[in-house]
């Protein structure tokens, strides 16, 4: 099947954000007196948003909206120490280029501007979905409704592409193909997709420009 609509996850699909985001948590977990987490640690806890990030990355009852705040104003002073894209990602975005691309992330929407302004790749993309405090997020299919409400696009050939089963289950609920990305930080949990991409350098073969 021909696609000309592709959604991105961000983080874990496009970017690779695990160190910043790390020193983001442990700066935080060192303001409260806690020892540091692995970074394989953090790892396992992306994927679902900056509140349920730091609701596990924090002991059980210590959660709170001013550490969650916190945690947003350190990420923001760090966003982009170590992020950068995935070996690949260039060279797939290069080849569609013109065609209805969108972002699709549960990333405050403010910092998804500035880290795709920063890594020049706003002009790839017609239409960017964040967080904002409003739309639901994924698994949520709003955002990826909304994106496609953007662009004009049909859900019959749109694929959403993406690291985590949020992802997946966001596409799925919204009518459109999946595509699971392993070399990102997520995880399938198990939910269903449509096509699978081992490397970044695996898209161009499944979707070809």
């Amino acid at each position: 099947m021909a696609f000309d609509t592709l959604l991105f996850d961000l983080d874990g699909t496009l970017v690779d954000s695990v160190a910043d985001l790390g020193t983001a948590v442990n700066l935080l977990r060192e303001e409260l007196d806690l020892e540091p987490l692995p970074i394989d640690q953090v790892r396992d806890y992306v994927g679902d948003g900056a509140t349920m990030l730091v609701r596990r990355a924090l002991p059980e009852n210590v959660y709170s909206e001013q550490h969650l705040r916190r945690f947003l104003h350190l990420y923001d002073e760090h966003l982009l120490d170590q992020t950068d894209l995935y070996p690949g990602i260039a060279d797939f975005l290069m080849a569609h280029q013109g065609k209805n691309m969108a972002v699709v992330t549960n990333k405050p929407y403010d910092m998804t501007l500035r880290l795709l302004y920063e890594l020049g790749l706003t002009a790839f993309f017609t239409s960017i979905v964040g967080a904002n405090g409003n739309l639901p997020k994924k698994p949520d299919p709003a955002p990826v409704l909304m994106a496609l409400r953007d662009m004009r696009a049909e859900v019959e050939h749109a694929v959403m592409i993406g690291d985590h089963h949020t992802d997946l289950r966001a596409g799925h609920a919204a009518g459109v193909k999946t595509c699971f990305c392993a070399w990102g930080i997520g995880r399938t949990d198990g939910f269903p997709y449509d096509y699978l991409a081992e490397t970044p350098h695996d898209l161009l073969r499944l979707f070809p420009a």
